[in-house]
Protein backbone atom coordinates (compact mmCIF):
# COMPACT_ATOMS: atom_id res chain seq x y z
CA UNK A 1 0.00 0.00 0.00
CA UNK A 2 1.36 3.43 -0.93
CA UNK A 3 1.95 5.85 1.93
CA UNK A 4 1.69 9.08 -0.05
CA UNK A 5 -1.24 10.34 2.04
CA UNK A 6 -0.48 13.86 3.35
CA UNK A 7 2.90 14.02 1.63
CA UNK A 8 3.70 17.21 -0.28
CA UNK A 9 4.65 17.18 -3.96
CA UNK A 10 5.90 20.10 -6.05
CA UNK A 11 5.24 19.85 -9.79
CA UNK A 12 7.01 22.56 -11.76
CA UNK A 13 5.22 23.62 -14.91
CA UNK A 14 2.10 22.00 -13.49
CA UNK A 15 -0.55 24.19 -15.06
CA UNK A 16 -1.03 22.27 -18.30
CA UNK A 17 -0.04 19.24 -20.35
CA UNK A 18 2.04 16.55 -18.68
CA UNK A 19 2.52 18.62 -15.53
CA UNK A 20 -1.22 19.04 -15.02
CA UNK A 21 -1.79 15.31 -15.63
CA UNK A 22 0.88 14.50 -13.02
CA UNK A 23 -0.69 16.92 -10.54
CA UNK A 24 -4.14 15.37 -10.97
CA UNK A 25 -2.83 11.82 -10.70
CA UNK A 26 -0.73 12.58 -7.64
CA UNK A 27 -3.69 14.19 -5.91
CA UNK A 28 -5.77 11.07 -6.57
CA UNK A 29 -2.97 9.06 -4.92
CA UNK A 30 -3.19 11.22 -1.81
CA UNK A 31 -0.41 13.76 -2.34
CA UNK A 32 -0.92 17.39 -1.40
CA UNK A 33 0.13 19.01 -4.66
CA UNK A 34 1.83 22.35 -5.26
CA UNK A 35 1.17 23.38 -8.86
CA UNK A 36 3.97 25.68 -9.99
CA UNK A 37 3.44 27.95 -12.99
CA UNK A 38 5.33 30.79 -14.63
CA UNK A 39 2.56 32.77 -16.40
CA UNK A 40 -0.57 30.64 -16.81
CA UNK A 41 -2.30 31.59 -13.55
CA UNK A 42 -5.79 30.77 -14.81
CA UNK A 43 -4.74 27.32 -16.02
CA UNK A 44 -2.96 26.57 -12.74
CA UNK A 45 -5.97 27.64 -10.68
CA UNK A 46 -8.20 25.47 -12.89
CA UNK A 47 -6.02 22.44 -12.10
CA UNK A 48 -6.24 23.27 -8.38
CA UNK A 49 -10.04 23.60 -8.54
CA UNK A 50 -10.33 20.29 -10.37
CA UNK A 51 -8.23 18.56 -7.71
CA UNK A 52 -10.14 20.13 -4.84
CA UNK A 53 -13.51 19.32 -6.41
CA UNK A 54 -12.42 15.68 -6.52
CA UNK A 55 -11.57 15.81 -2.82
CA UNK A 56 -7.83 16.40 -3.09
CA UNK A 57 -5.56 19.12 -1.78
CA UNK A 58 -3.68 21.51 -4.06
CA UNK A 59 -2.10 24.95 -4.16
CA UNK A 60 -0.96 27.06 -7.12
CA UNK A 61 2.31 29.00 -6.71
CA UNK A 62 3.76 31.33 -9.32
CA UNK A 63 7.46 31.14 -10.05
CA UNK A 64 9.74 31.13 -13.09
CA UNK A 65 12.20 28.27 -12.63
CA UNK A 66 14.71 30.21 -14.73
CA UNK A 67 14.96 32.67 -11.82
CA UNK A 68 16.74 31.51 -8.68
CA UNK A 69 14.88 34.04 -6.54
CA UNK A 70 11.54 32.60 -7.71
CA UNK A 71 12.68 29.08 -6.86
CA UNK A 72 13.81 30.12 -3.39
CA UNK A 73 10.52 31.94 -2.81
CA UNK A 74 8.53 28.88 -3.92
CA UNK A 75 10.34 26.56 -1.53
CA UNK A 76 10.08 29.12 1.28
CA UNK A 77 6.32 29.26 0.78
CA UNK A 78 6.12 25.46 0.82
CA UNK A 79 8.08 25.52 4.10
CA UNK A 80 5.67 28.08 5.53
CA UNK A 81 2.50 26.35 4.40
CA UNK A 82 3.40 22.70 4.93
CA UNK A 83 6.69 22.46 6.81
CA UNK A 84 7.78 19.61 4.54
CA UNK A 85 8.29 18.46 0.97
CA UNK A 86 8.41 14.81 -0.02
CA UNK A 87 8.41 14.84 -3.79
CA UNK A 88 9.58 16.99 -6.68
CA UNK A 89 8.78 16.63 -10.36
CA UNK A 90 11.05 18.81 -12.49
CA UNK A 91 8.58 19.12 -15.33
CA UNK A 92 8.87 22.77 -16.40
CA UNK A 93 10.45 22.98 -19.82
CA UNK A 94 10.56 24.85 -23.12
CA UNK A 95 11.65 23.83 -26.59
CA UNK A 96 12.88 27.16 -27.87
CA UNK A 97 12.91 28.17 -31.53
CA UNK A 98 13.04 25.40 -34.10
CA UNK A 99 15.91 25.39 -36.51
CA UNK A 100 19.46 24.29 -37.16
CA UNK A 101 22.17 24.93 -34.62
CA UNK A 102 23.91 27.35 -36.99
CA UNK A 103 20.79 29.53 -36.81
CA UNK A 104 20.41 29.60 -33.05
CA UNK A 105 20.45 32.89 -31.18
CA UNK A 106 22.38 33.19 -27.92
CA UNK A 107 19.36 34.44 -26.00
CA UNK A 108 17.24 31.48 -27.03
CA UNK A 109 20.02 29.02 -26.18
CA UNK A 110 20.47 30.60 -22.76
CA UNK A 111 16.74 30.60 -22.01
CA UNK A 112 16.33 26.91 -22.91
CA UNK A 113 19.14 25.90 -20.57
CA UNK A 114 18.00 28.27 -17.82
CA UNK A 115 14.54 26.68 -17.74
CA UNK A 116 15.25 23.05 -18.63
CA UNK A 117 18.59 22.52 -16.93
CA UNK A 118 19.53 25.24 -14.45
CA UNK A 119 15.98 25.43 -13.08
CA UNK A 120 15.86 21.67 -12.55
CA UNK A 121 19.27 21.70 -10.86
CA UNK A 122 18.26 24.48 -8.47
CA UNK A 123 14.88 22.91 -7.64
CA UNK A 124 16.63 19.59 -6.98
CA UNK A 125 19.16 21.38 -4.76
CA UNK A 126 16.43 22.94 -2.64
CA UNK A 127 14.49 19.67 -2.48
CA UNK A 128 17.53 17.70 -1.34
CA UNK A 129 18.21 20.27 1.38
CA UNK A 130 14.77 19.49 2.76
CA UNK A 131 14.37 15.77 1.98
CA UNK A 132 17.81 14.33 2.70
CA UNK A 133 18.32 12.62 6.05
CA UNK A 134 21.75 14.27 6.03
CA UNK A 135 19.91 17.56 6.48
CA UNK A 136 17.34 16.20 8.94
CA UNK A 137 14.72 15.31 6.32
CA UNK A 138 12.44 12.29 5.97
CA UNK A 139 13.63 11.24 2.53
CA UNK A 140 11.74 11.69 -0.70
CA UNK A 141 11.65 11.26 -4.45
CA UNK A 142 12.67 13.44 -7.38
CA UNK A 143 11.55 12.74 -10.94
CA UNK A 144 13.10 14.72 -13.79
CA UNK A 145 11.14 15.13 -17.02
CA UNK A 146 13.69 14.41 -19.71
CA UNK A 147 12.96 13.63 -23.36
CA UNK A 148 13.66 11.01 -25.99
CA UNK A 149 15.39 13.91 -27.74
CA UNK A 150 18.26 13.51 -25.26
CA UNK A 151 19.43 10.40 -27.10
CA UNK A 152 18.06 11.19 -30.58
CA UNK A 153 19.63 14.64 -30.77
CA UNK A 154 16.77 16.26 -32.75
CA UNK A 155 18.93 17.29 -35.70
CA UNK A 156 17.46 20.07 -37.79
CA UNK A 157 14.85 20.93 -35.17
CA UNK A 158 16.15 21.68 -31.68
CA UNK A 159 19.60 20.34 -30.85
CA UNK A 160 19.79 22.84 -27.97
CA UNK A 161 16.64 21.40 -26.37
CA UNK A 162 17.98 17.85 -26.78
CA UNK A 163 21.27 18.86 -25.16
CA UNK A 164 19.48 20.48 -22.22
CA UNK A 165 17.64 17.21 -21.59
CA UNK A 166 20.80 15.13 -21.95
CA UNK A 167 22.30 17.27 -19.19
CA UNK A 168 19.24 16.48 -17.10
CA UNK A 169 19.86 12.75 -17.60
CA UNK A 170 23.43 13.13 -16.38
CA UNK A 171 22.22 15.02 -13.32
CA UNK A 172 19.70 12.25 -12.64
CA UNK A 173 22.37 9.58 -12.62
CA UNK A 174 24.86 11.56 -10.55
CA UNK A 175 22.42 12.90 -7.99
CA UNK A 176 20.81 9.48 -7.56
CA UNK A 177 24.14 8.05 -6.47
CA UNK A 178 24.92 11.09 -4.34
CA UNK A 179 21.81 10.95 -2.16
CA UNK A 180 20.74 7.29 -2.33
CA UNK A 181 21.82 6.61 1.25
CA UNK A 182 20.13 9.77 2.45
CA UNK A 183 16.64 8.51 1.67
CA UNK A 184 16.22 10.38 -1.62
CA UNK A 185 15.51 8.57 -4.89
CA UNK A 186 16.16 10.36 -8.20
CA UNK A 187 14.84 9.12 -11.54
CA UNK A 188 13.83 10.48 -14.93
CA UNK A 189 11.21 9.83 -17.58
CA UNK A 190 11.91 10.28 -21.30
CA UNK A 191 8.71 10.95 -23.27
CA UNK A 192 8.60 10.90 -27.04
CA UNK A 193 5.85 12.64 -29.01
CA UNK A 194 3.08 13.72 -26.65
CA UNK A 195 -0.21 15.51 -27.35
CA UNK A 196 0.39 18.77 -25.46
CA UNK A 197 0.34 22.52 -26.12
CA UNK A 198 4.13 22.39 -26.48
CA UNK A 199 3.85 19.75 -29.20
CA UNK A 200 1.21 21.80 -30.99
CA UNK A 201 3.54 24.79 -30.97
CA UNK A 202 6.24 22.86 -32.84
CA UNK A 203 4.10 21.24 -35.49
CA UNK A 204 1.47 19.16 -33.73
CA UNK A 205 -0.35 16.57 -35.84
CA UNK A 206 1.67 17.39 -38.96
CA UNK A 207 4.93 16.71 -37.14
CA UNK A 208 3.55 13.51 -35.62
CA UNK A 209 2.49 12.33 -39.09
CA UNK A 210 5.94 13.09 -40.46
CA UNK A 211 7.63 11.14 -37.67
CA UNK A 212 5.06 8.34 -37.43
CA UNK A 213 7.36 5.76 -39.02
CA UNK A 214 9.79 6.20 -36.10
CA UNK A 215 7.16 5.33 -33.47
CA UNK A 216 6.75 1.56 -33.07
CA UNK A 217 3.33 1.90 -31.41
CA UNK A 218 2.18 4.09 -34.31
CA UNK A 219 0.76 7.08 -32.46
CA UNK A 220 1.69 9.91 -30.12
CA UNK A 221 1.07 9.64 -26.35
CA UNK A 222 -1.44 11.45 -24.21
CA UNK A 223 -0.25 13.48 -21.24
CA UNK A 224 -1.94 10.99 -18.91
CA UNK A 225 0.12 8.14 -20.38
CA UNK A 226 3.33 9.99 -19.48
CA UNK A 227 2.05 10.89 -16.02
CA UNK A 228 1.67 7.23 -15.08
CA UNK A 229 5.39 6.29 -15.08
CA UNK A 230 6.12 9.50 -13.17
CA UNK A 231 3.56 8.56 -10.52
CA UNK A 232 5.09 5.10 -10.30
CA UNK A 233 8.56 6.53 -9.71
CA UNK A 234 7.19 8.79 -6.98
CA UNK A 235 5.40 5.93 -5.25
CA UNK A 236 6.47 3.34 -2.69
CA UNK A 237 6.17 0.73 -5.47
CA UNK A 238 9.46 2.16 -6.80
CA UNK A 239 11.22 2.08 -3.42
CA UNK A 240 14.23 0.22 -4.89
CA UNK A 241 14.39 2.27 -8.08
CA UNK A 242 16.89 5.13 -8.30
CA UNK A 243 19.14 6.38 -11.06
CA UNK A 244 16.71 5.02 -13.67
CA UNK A 245 15.86 6.79 -16.91
CA UNK A 246 12.54 5.33 -17.99
CA UNK A 247 11.81 5.77 -21.68
CA UNK A 248 8.13 6.30 -22.47
CA UNK A 249 8.33 6.97 -26.19
CA UNK A 250 6.19 4.29 -27.81
CA UNK A 251 9.24 2.42 -29.07
CA UNK A 252 10.76 5.46 -30.75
Amino acid sequence: MDSSRDKVLLVTGGSRGIGAAIARGAARAGWRVVVNYAKAADAAEAVVREIETAGGSALALQGDVAREDDILATFAEIDRRFGRIDGLVNNAGIVGKLGRLDQIETGDLRRVFEVNTFGAFLCAREAVKRMSTRHGGRGGAIVNMSSAAASIGSAGEFVHYAASKAALNAMTLGLAREVAREGVRVNAVEPGLVETDMHEAIGGAARTERLMATIAIGRSATAAEIAEPVLYLLSDAASYVTGAILRAAGGR
